[in-house]
């Protein structure tokens, strides 16, 4: 039995299959509108919610995550191919569809080998604030890259800012008859959103103006529309036309396709997985995405990626397991064998409305705002990922992402919340931020150090232990470090440490340990740092120590242990 489904009740079984079908409804349009993102063909959408679906309702451990086509790993696939500028190769090309099936190879293999160096905890280094900005960043390229199809309009070429320069100045081309199909498909959706949640808007959208199209003849009034789809079962096998030379052309196209999906695919997963009380092992998720990306390049389609949205509709329609994708799987595949004719009629325009939706979507006004409001600095770290994305390129806003994910974890070792700890009347501990010029009490300073001791902090550490004493009100006779927030100290900060002694030393200060960890404890000793503080002034409780100082501080005190 797979992990997603074990434990499974057959009573069950009826609700995760209506599930399937009211998700069917909604991810089938929606993932057909996710090639026009990546520049492929329209059947190869339906392609991402059969075998890779497949794939991961046997092999992942969530029992809600939907994996198919997604928007941004669509974007980042797109705007990768294109980069890489080979001759020929455009969109919806031969050889465009065949680097796109081995971009989802590569990032299958990625993935695997991810899963065996259990390298899941790599998604909780990009923090919320980051994939905020992320997404932000993606929808506001793929809602402004629909803005021609719905006006009828021909794409502008380069960067961001020169695509809209283009639509902006060729408003007098455009085709009203097409804004109408797109503003009839926004408004349809919308207002299912709005007063009949529980309906597949899209779906509706879809067919109705499937109907007026094909009945209005409006290919032949300047309407585009898909045209001719050719379905069937998905082809099986490597893609054609490639040589060797084209993995490592795609390889890092790949790589920022690993970062987002297991960046995503973790948050989504965990998310769902905590809302109902189940476990996720993203390690084995990751085996499943593994396969869920080889099957998507071995049938030609391209990258898949946990889907949030999806996954929220399927939560919504009350699914209990990988049953309901399982049936999503089979009528995407009854629709490719049987339906991709009636698609013929369908205006690009529906597409790209779909497309733009989900774009605005993925603008998290509400989350930035909550970020505005209660973190600043990780507000610009967002809004700075976010112009990365669409201004410079949806590739280099994942390297961006996981740069500024990083620096901020330095930025908070390096410069830590750091105390000056007393004690009230009534025994209670008091923190105020370490200022020079402060003390715990007449010559006892204790100081707090909320991070780990290694190479980049511990001079601060330091300068700051010394700006105490050297500016505390009396002289220092005690310095209680309480080292409860400190689990472990590198080589450099034990250098720095032993600095630290001598200088205590040379002032007649005694040195003071509270609350050290059996961890710490080891690595002190390891660094010769252990023998140097007499066990009587080693205290595991932090109000002992403080308590103690009365009664064993000296002015005479050094800090070092009694001759023998």
């Amino acid at each position: 039995m797979p992990a997603s489904m074990r434990g499974y009740r057959r009573a069950w079984l009826s609700r995760d299959v209506l599930a399937g079908v009211a998700l069917s409804a909604v991810a089938i349009p929606e993932v057909m509108g996710y090639t026009s993102i990546a520049g492929m063909p329209i059947v190869t959408g339906l392609y991402t919610l059969i075998l890779p679906a497949i794939a991961f309702a046997l092999l992942g451990s969530s029992k809600l995550l939907v994996v198919g086509a997604d928007s941004a790993t669509a974007a980042i696939l797109y705007a990768g191919l294109l980069e890489l500028g080979i001759v020929g190769v455009i969109p919806g090309s031969p050889k465009w569809v065949a680097l796109a099936g081995l971009t989802a190879l590569v990032s299958g293999v990625i993935l695997a080998a991810a899963r065996l160096l259990r390298l899941g905890f790599l998604a909780d280094f990009l923090s919320a604030a980051v994939l905020i900005g992320f997404l932000t960043g993606v929808g506001i390229q793929v809602a402004t890259a629909q803005i021609p199809e719905l006006l009828g309009i021909p794409r502008g070429r380069g960067n961001w800012f020169q695509q809209q320069w283009s639509w902006l100045t060729r408003l007098d081309q455009i085709s009203w008859r097409t804004v109408a199909y797109g503003a009839a498909t926004i408004v349809v959706i919308v207002a299912f959103k709005r007063f009949l949640p529980r309906f597949p808007g899209t779906l509706v959208a879809v067919v109705a103006l499937i109907s007026v199209s094909g009945a209005t003849d409006a290919s032949q009034h300047g309407v585009a529309v898909v045209g001719a789809v050719e379905g069937g079962f998905p082809p099986l096998g490597l893609p054609s036309g490639l040589t060797p030379g084209d993995v490592s052309q795609v390889f890092s196209v790949a790589l920022s396709c690993f970062v987002l999906i297991l960046a995503q695919s973790a948050a989504t997963a965990h998310a769902f997985a905590t809302k109902h009380g189940d476990h996720v092992d993203v390690d084995r998720d990751l085996a499943g995405l593994s396969i869920a990306n080889i099957a998507a390049g071995l049938s030609g389609t391209f990258v898949v990626n946990g889907s949030p949205t999806k996954t929220e509709i399927l939560d919504q329609q009350r699914g209990r397991t990988q049953v309901a994708n399982l049936t999503m799987a089979l009528i995407s595949l009854l629709v490719a064998l049987v339906f991709t004719s009636l698609l013929a009629d369908m205006p690009l325009a529906v597409l790209a409305g779909i497309v733009f939706l989900v774009g605005l979507d993925l603008v998290d006004v509400r989350g930035l705002r909550r970020i505005y409001a209660l973190r600043r600095n990780e507000f610009v770290v967002a809004v700075v990922t976010a112009f990365a994305v669409f201004g410079i390129g949806v590739e280099q806003g994942v390297l961006l992402a996981l740069a500024l994910s990083l620096f901020e974890v330095v930025r908070r070792e390096y410069r830590p919340k750091d105390f000056v700890v007393g004690v009230t009347e009534k025994g209670e501990p008091t923190y105020r931020p370490a200022e020079p010029g402060i003390e715990s009490a007449p010559g006892l300073i204790v100081f707090r150090f909320n991070a780990e001791l290694f190479y980049a902090n511990a001079s601060r550490f330091a300068d700051e232990v010394r700006a105490l004493v050297d500016d505390a009100p009396d002289p220092v006779r005690w310095l209680v470090l309480d080292a409860a927030g400190i689990a472990d100290v590198d080589y450099s900060a034990g250098l720095r440490l032993h600095s630290l002694l001598d200088f205590l030393a040379a002032r007649r200060v005694t040195f003071v340990l509270a609350r050290p960890d059996a961890s710490l404890v080891d690595t002190l000793k390891v660094y010769e740092l252990w023998q140097r503080i007499p066990p009587e002034y080693v205290f595991g409780n932090l109000i002992d120590a403080i308590r103690a100082y009365p009664a064993n501080g000296s002015p005479d005190a050094t800090g070092e242990p009694p001759p023998g």
